[in-house]
């Protein structure tokens, strides 16, 4: 019988508040690429001309797993919650040590990434999004990189809908409360997020 992703990262996890280092890392792998695109988002595209994303990653996912005995574990979506929240809070931390610093990263001029555009790429960019399976989302990096650029253009609303539902697994309702609207709003706005995001993507 073919175990779910929700089962086997229950398993996991469960190893691994019992000190399994092996169970430790497979968490790591199945977990850092995505743990890495919401940083991605989180940090902004000028903020990233300052900040070292995987140092941020290795800081979410170091806190993360040293405090596994404190995570109860109900289901996958509440632990990609939990290192969502992990993550927000290293993305805070480090801008807060950057301003700080007194560094003004206002002015700087964001990259993006360049690529041809196909209906295809597409698709597969926003299947590597839906998984957790880290050899699936490398599979797709260039189209996933194509789309991290295009998701950079939207409007913030649009942005916003797109990262909590595709990256980061929320409910409408949760998303809802995130931003101030209904449930019914929410799912209402997601598809024309994604229109959007569409016509975007397929100009880069």
């Amino acid at each position: 019988m073919v175990c779910s992703a929700d089962q086997k990262t229950q398993e996991l996890v469960a190893l691994a508040q019992d000190g399994d280092v092996s169970a430790l890392e497979r968490l790591y792998r199945v977990y850092g690429e995505r743990v890495r695109w919401m940083v991605r988002f989180r940090m902004g595209k000028v903020l990233r001309s300052k900040l070292e994303s995987m140092d941020v990653v290795q800081d979410v996912l170091i806190h993360a797993l040293q405090g596994l005995e404190r995570f109860t574990y109900t289901n996958e979506g509440d632990f990609v919650r939990w290192l969502t929240k992990i993550t927000q809070n290293a993305v805070r931390d480090h801008l807060d040590r950057l301003h700080a610093g007194k560094r003004d990263v206002r002015r700087e001029v964001a990259l993006t990434g360049p690529g041809s555009a196909t209906g295809g790429g597409f698709r597969r960019a926003l299947e590597g999004l839906d998984t957790t399976t880290p050899s699936v989302i490398v599979s797709k990096r260039e189209d996933l990189a194509r789309l991290a650029a295009a998701i950079d253009e939207l409007k913030p609303e649009y942005r916003d809908v797109i990262v909590l539902t595709k990256i980061e697994g929320l409910s409408y309702k949760e998303i809802g409360q995130r931003l101030g609207k209904s449930p019914d709003a929410v799912r209402m706005l997601v598809p024309r997020a994604m229109a959007e995001l569409t016509t975007v993507f397929m100009t880069i």
